[in-house]
């Protein structure tokens, strides 16, 4: 009876590649593989033809779905490949780690002491054989324990170091991912791994935990009899394993350990989930160049290179295949200058970058994306266990043709047709149910309210969200419904009811509708807050623009609408009155809802008493300069104003008798907005020269600040006009247009005489009249 001890390091097609030799030269009786036991019935679905790597084994608590551990893999994983060897030689293979019913009831109840998330749950894993696969070397600054820890986390560090190599990502591409040559590969690891390890316990209970609960699996396999035993584990625990001995201490440390219920499954996973940059401790930096490395067996550098000018040449940047023969020369020849077998990802990125992309760094972030690491999504077969929500979302999904993908996909709706407004409310319910697989985009180019853009991509963390959003019901449609109601039911803000009944019509809910109309209108007859009425009306005007293609019952939404708007029209000059300046601000904000909502709707009754209430505030004494000057703006947009009102107006905010900074809060209130119609008003710039120029130096100094801030929002076309409208402001009006150089007037009458008559006729109006 034999022990073999395979010690390796997560995702290298290299170590992969290495220890399927090994496995077919072994011929072992039975695979162990460091992996969570609580995933053994998912292991059959690996021999299923419609599994396609990338995949994740997902394990989380039913009662806690949040609480979850992914293990990620890939055709180059070596426990993938160890398990496919398994199935192939129909040899049993089983996971021997610390079960996650005990080591999440571990974080359950450290939670409960600490109130901290559960590490991982964003994607970390205890399937990393070192913890990390971030090669870093120990600094010379740090203290003794500091460099104890680092050397127990990444062990393999100190082979690097002791090569010569400062890069250790490059060292173990050079040394192990593109070796030819891996005799006594794994027995060169396990003796480095020894000696590391002498005098060096585990880092801390929980990894005694783990390696105990490791050694007992194979003191199991060694009672049933198996005589030749290959253990696949992370290259740290490979020394522990050799030879597991009496099982009383092991027995004891694991002994009483607290368990919770746990579920397992597959999921799709992606390219991106597996690099770096995305945030998950056992990535590999370049997965499409490991990807590679593992699927071409020959000519690495040609078809790489190839690939990358494949690439540049769809986003249309020149690539020629002259370039690409000198890419590939100069790959090899920097390769040959390093004492390199074949040329590596560094060779092959300076190579493209030199030739390809003509010394540009910028088509690179390209090349990093698409190729060294890709957007593939992993696929699952049907099979795999789920929860009702995650199958009746595969069902729509293949009803309506939308298939998920890691990629950027646009996708335009036409809501008039019955398929595509399907497949805009599925993608409404999922954002509602915090599953944003689309974002929605302006429409342009296009008429009508029946048009709707989104921009599509689905991420792997969508999964566990579904499984989490299972408790609210089986299907799509009552999950979202029921969502709906406990989020009403809590009785929220009016401002939010609104944006929830806005969310729950775009996805066709009619009970949910009901229910939030139910708790609008009960929450409207209560609500004191000028401000919360105000805010509040955007949305159902929104809605009413979608009655005629999503059949909403407009007849529900006006009377609604009405109250809020007559209640805010009531109360809103109370709610001016003594305002400080951020109350102003937001004030500003909630005035300009209300814009919008007549605008949206425009109904001329409303917009005429919107008016007078915006003309009485605009001439009250006892308002805060901004709300003032904002609402003169806001009248001066509609041309609700003739030349009059507007300079008795200017006169009575800007009179001396004002304070300053109410003086200069108006001016900002009413430059707030598009500057286009603000520039005709030469009677309001002929004011603000008078007011400023009347200022005492230190005022001015202190006003700075504020007028600065009021011009600062305009386009800088619109400022270069603004500057060029004062440059001129006091010449006479006929020289005031002036052409791009400033000299002379642009306006010809005799040339415009002969303009008008043509275009009036275009304009169908009468010329003269």
């Amino acid at each position: 009876m034999t022990i073999h001890v395979f010690g390796i390091r997560h995702h290298g097609p290299g170590c992969a590649r290495s220890l399927r030799a090994a496995l077919l030269k072994l011929e072992p009786d039975i695979l162990l593989i460091e992996g969570p036991p609580d995933a053994q019935d998912m292991l059959p679905f690996i021999q299923n033809p419609a599994m396609k790597p990338p995949v994740a084994l997902l394990i989380y608590a039913p009662d806690q779905p949040a609480k979850a551990v992914y293990y990620p893999f890939t055709d180059y994983s070596p426990e993938w490949q160890a398990l496919k060897y398994a199935h192939s030689a129909n040899v049993p293979a089983r996971f021997i780690d610390l079960p996650q019913a005990i080591q999440l009831a571990q974080v359950t109840h450290e939670e409960q002491d600490k109130e901290e998330p559960l590490a991982g749950s964003e994607g970390e894993t205890e399937s990393n054989p070192t913890n990390s696969d971030v090669l870093t070397l120990p600094q010379s600054g740090q203290s003794e324990e500091e460099q104890q820890i680092q050397l127990h986390d990444d062990p393999l560090s100190l082979l690097a170091q002791a090569a010569g190599y400062t890069d250790h990502e490059l060292w173990w591409e050079r040394q192990i991912e593109q070796r030819q040559d891996m005799v006594g590969f794994f027995e060169s690891i396990l003796e480095a791994m020894t000696e590391l390890r002498i005098n060096r316990p585990p880092k801390d209970e929980h990894e005694a935990q783990r390696e105990a609960s490791m050694r007992q699996n194979i003191r199991v396999a060694q009672r049933e009899g198996f005589q030749r035993i290959a253990v696949v584990c992370g290259a740290w625990h490979a020394p522990v394993l050799v030879d597991p001995g009496p099982d009383k201490a092991d027995a004891e440390l694991l002994h009483g350990l607290k368990r919770i219920k746990v579920a397992s499954t597959w999921i799709p996973w992606t390219n991106s989930r597996l690099a770096y940059r995305s945030g998950y401790g056992a990535g590999v930096e370049a997965p499409g160049w490991y990807a590679h490395l593992w699927s071409v067996k020959d000519r690495n550098a040609i078809r790489w290179i190839t690939k990358a000018a494949r690439l540049l040449r769809k986003n249309d940047l020149d690539a020629s295949s002259a370039s690409v023969i000198e890419a590939v020369r100069l790959s090899e020849a920097l390769s040959a200058m390093r004492d390199l077998t074949q040329p590596g990802l560094a060779e092959h990125n300076e190579a493209i970058q030199t030739v390809l992309c003509h010394g540009d760094s910028a088509p690179m972030d390209l090349i990093r994306t698409k190729m060294e690491i890709g957007e593939k999504l992993g696929q699952v077969p049907q099979d795999v266990p789920a929860v009702p929500l995650q199958h009746d979302l595969e069902q729509l999904q293949r009803r309506l043709r939308l298939k998920p993908s890691a990629e950027h996909k646009q996708l335009e709706l036409d809501l008039r047709e019955k398929n595509e407004r399907a497949r805009s409310q599925l993608l409404h319910r999922l954002h509602l149910l915090g599953i944003p697989w689309g974002e929605i985009m302006p429409v342009r180019n296009k008429k009508g309210t029946f048009w709707e853009y989104w921009q599509l991509q689905w991420k792997v963390e969508f999964s566990l969200t579904i499984i989490e959003a299972n408790i609210w019901g089986n299907t799509i449609e009552t999950a979202t419904t029921a969502y709906l109601n406990d989020a009403a039911s809590k009785q929220p803000e009016l401002p939010q009811l609104t944006h929830l009944l806005k969310g729950a019509l775009l996805a066709e809910l009619p009970v949910a509708i009901a229910q939030l109309l139910k708790e609008i209108q009960k929450r409207a007859t209560i609500t004191a807050d000028v401000r919360h009425l105000m805010d509040a009306l955007p949305p159902l005007a929104q809605i009413a623009r979608y009655s005629d293609v999503r059949q909403t019952r407009a007849e529900d939404i006006l009377p609604i609408i009405d109250g809020l708007f007559e209640r805010s029209l009531i109360g809103l000059p109370g709610a001016c009155a003594s305002l400080d300046d951020e109350a102003a601000a937001g004030m500003l904000t909630s005035i300009d809802h209300v814009m919008e909502s007549i605008q949206l709707l425009d109904l001329a009754e409303q917009r005429t008493h919107w008016n007078r209430t915006l003309r009485r505030i605009a001439e009250s004494e006892n308002i805060h300069g901004l709300v003032r000057g904002h609402c003169c703006r806001l009248l001066l947009d509609q041309q609700a104003l003739n030349n009059d009102e507007i300079q008795n107006l200017i006169n009575l905010a800007l009179a001396s008798a004002v304070p300053t900074a109410q003086a200069a809060a108006w001016i900002e209130g009413i430059l707030h907005g598009n500057g286009v119609r603000i520039l005709h008003q030469d009677n309001l710039w002929l004011a603000l020269d008078r007011w400023q120029s009347e200022l005492a130096a230190d005022t001015f100094t202190a006003l700075l600040p504020i007028l600065r801030r009021a011009f600062a929002n305009f386009q800088p076309p619109e400022r270069r006009q603004m500057g060029e409208k004062v440059k001129r402001l006091h010449q006479p009006a006929s020289q005031r247009i002036t052409g791009a150089s400033g000299q002379g007037p642009i306006l010809h009458p005799a040339h415009a005489d002969l303009v008008l008559p043509l275009l009036a006729q275009i304009m169908g109006v009468s010329y003269g009249n």
